[in-house]
């Protein structure tokens, strides 16, 4: 079975993510090590708090540079919730810079009168990308669980894989780039669609192993 690192840094839901991961037929190995990271088939970043500790934790653990090696390397990479907001460069959140992977900001919703912040529960996704491996064998626009108040805004919008609406705003749902895979939403909690994602992701990385 793959080995794929699950980035410690203190701010991950792990233990749903690594059960998650483990029915979707992958060897979960939770760690802080870069060498672990080196080593791995591939790379899940989870994330659950804010922004700020979230950066300052992955750089006191030496863990920014590697991260950015992995996926210049075209290791298979799946950032979920706050791991997909700390790849861009700012957030509204906080004042520390992000990873800068990707090109863009993390911005809060705009209230409205009639929803609420943070957007938590399950939402209908709106698919951009078709052809991701991410929706392999999903109902089209599928059901995910949320759970945030800042979403990402990414430059480049080729990146969107999917979008999701809140209220009167449609925002970043995941994002999509060769090997580079990130959500909003909580797959390890979105029921079989979201363990279908993950088993997506765990077949991509089966086919990057050499035989």
């Amino acid at each position: 079975m793959p080995v794929i690192a699950v980035v410690d840094y203190e701010m991950g839901n792990l233990h749903s993510v690594c059960k998650g991961l483990e029915k979707a037929g992958a060897t979960p190995n939770v760690t802080y090590s870069p060498k672990e990271l080196e080593q791995a088939d591939a790379i899940v970043l989870p994330g659950v708090g804010a922004f700020d500790p979230a950066v300052q934790h992955l750089r006191s653990r030496g863990l920014e540079q590697p991260i950015k090696e992995a996926i210049a390397s075209g290791k298979p990479f799946l950032g979920i919730c706050l791991g997909l907001q700390i790849l861009f460069e700012s957030s509204a959140e906080g004042i520390q810079p992000g990873l800068g992977i990707i090109k863009g900001k993390v911005r809060r919703f705009r209230p409205e009168p009639d929803i609420t912040i943070p957007h938590m529960g399950w939402n209908q996704l709106e698919v951009t990308q078709p052809k991701s491996i991410l929706w392999d064998h999903l109902p089209s626009d599928p059901w995910v669980y949320f759970v945030h108040s800042y979403y990402v805004d990414p430059i480049d919008p080729l990146i969107l894989a999917a979008t999701v609406t809140h209220g009167t705003q449609t925002v970043t749902a995941a994002i999509a780039y060769e090997n580079l895979m990130a959500v909003q939403f909580h797959p390890e909690k979105s029921s079989n669609i979201g363990l279908q994602i993950l088993s997506n992701f765990v077949a991509q990385v089966r086919e990057k192993i050499p035989a």
